[in-house]
């Protein structure tokens, strides 16, 4: 539906240009964007690279174990089913590392890795499993301490200050994290009463 939409916008962009005799303008900005999108990639590849690479070694060295140590009373509070061994709650660790690192991209991987874990423990294959609701609300929502990606981005642009949005960040992802884990704690409790 959605590739509908995007279409549906893209072909009436044309057709407004032609009507409006700024076919040129349009295609001059069509070309712009897509130079603008492959810098920007290439840019924020460097720091992906950098945050995969220090994830790997973070697990390699022991510190993924240490950070589920610290993680472990706020992980047992929000996936009270996993065990504390579980390789589910591992990668779940160090993709919330990941988010608080402000690693977003490199976290994408480790998520997906951490749902394959948490499918093998669903019973019913055909609904998700309240743990793998509440990890989508967690790394959805995550709260991130070193917002990387967005500095990156502001520096890649020319900010003059590229981490001033730290604090808003943290406030932010703190009140949605929040929000989200009693929303899913609430419908978890309101499913088992049905």
């Amino acid at each position: 539906m959605l590739n509908y939409i995007w279409c549906g916008m893209i072909v009436l962009s044309f057709v407004t240009a032609i009507f409006n005799g700024r076919i040129e303008n349009v295609t001059n900005g069509a070309m712009e964007g897509a130079v603008s999108a492959v810098e920007t990639c290439i840019g924020l590849l460097g720091t992906m690279c950098l945050w995969t690479g220090l994830a790997k070694v973070a697990e390699k060295s022991g510190l993924v174990e240490v950070f589920a140590k610290i993680l472990r009373p706020v992980t047992k509070i929000i996936f009270p089913k996993l065990k504390k061994d579980s390789p589910a709650l591992r990668t779940i660790v160090m993709n919330m590392v990941a988010n608080l690192l402000g690693m977003g991209n490199a976290a994408t991987p480790l998520g997906i890795a951490a749902m394959r874990e948490l499918d093998k423990l669903n019973r019913g294959k055909n609904t998700a499993s309240d743990e793998m609701c509440m990890f989508v609300v967690i790394n959805t929502a995550s709260i991130q301490l070193i917002p990387a990606t967005v500095i990156s981005l502001r520096q890649m642009y020319g900010s003059q200050s590229p981490a001033e949005i730290v604090v808003p960040v943290w406030i932010c992802s703190v009140c949605a994290v929040t929000i989200g884990v009693v929303a899913a704690k609430l419908f978890q409790k309101r499913s088992r009463l049905l």
